[in-house]
C-alpha cells in the first residue's frame, strides 16, 4: 500500500502513549493500534481531524505516500 501512516513518530514526539490519545478522540485503543499498524483501509475525516487536534499536527505529519512499483497508474 503506498500511502505509510506514521502515527507512531507523532505519538513519540508528543510523547503520548496510544491510551491517552484513544481517550482524547474517543475511539478505542484497539482502533488507534490498527491505524498504526496501517492495516485499516480508510479514516474518517472527522476522526483523523480529531488525532490532528489533539497531536497538534496536519492531516500529512500523519500520512505519506510512497509509490512503489506496484502502484504505478492504471492506463487508461
Amino acid at each position: 500500500m503506498p500511502i505509510v501512516v506514521n502515527l507512531d513518530v507523532m505519538l513519540a514526539r508528543r510523547k503520548m502513549r496510544s491510551r491517552e490519545l484513544a481517550e482524547r478522540v474517543g475511539i478505542s485503543e484497539v482502533n488507534i493500534s490498527l491505524l498504526k499498524s496501517g492495516k485499516v483501509r480508510g479514516v474518517r475525516f472527522d476522526t483523523l481531524a480529531a488525532i490532528c487536534a489533539v497531536l497538534e499536527c496536519q492531516p500529512g505529519d500523519l500520512l505519506s505516500y510512497q509509490p512503489g512499483e506496484d502502484d504505478a497508474p492504471a492506463a487508461g
